[in-house]
């Protein structure tokens, strides 16, 4: 792929670090530089969501599993809605109010599990 969520250095290759309570969320213009390097993740206010689609609720099951033993591994948990065969991922650091580099480094994470 050669994008930066897969590239050596890459936000797929970093690790989640723990954010102090009351801690400044990104600012936009770091913001603004991380989101492409998650294609089809968009930000909303303080968070950034993706919907992914799926053939059947099997598929859908799978990938939130998947999502969730990243989220396990990372300390960093997503809010996720289920359905039948989509399943939106929205991330948010609850303790800085805002975006932090954990919720990009989240998300890159999951979209490597799309070229699994």
């Amino acid at each position: 792929m050669g994008d930066a969520t897969s590239s050596p250095g890459g936000l797929a290759h970093k690790t989640c670090k723990a954010c102090e309570k009351g801690g400044k969320p990104l600012p936009d213009a770091q913001i603004a530089a991380l989101l492409p390097q998650i294609p089809g993740w968009d930000r909303a206010g303080s968070e950034i969501a993706k919907t992914f689609r799926f053939k059947n609720y099997h598929e859908s099951m799978a990938f939130v599993n998947a999502t969730a033993w990243i989220s396990h591994r990372e300390d960093h948990h997503p809010d996720i809605e289920l359905g039948y065969n989509k399943v939106r991922v929205r991330y948010s650091t609850h303790s800085v109010g805002g975006l932090s580099e954990n919720d990009f480094i989240c998300a890159a994470k999951i979209e490597t599990l799309m070229s699994l």
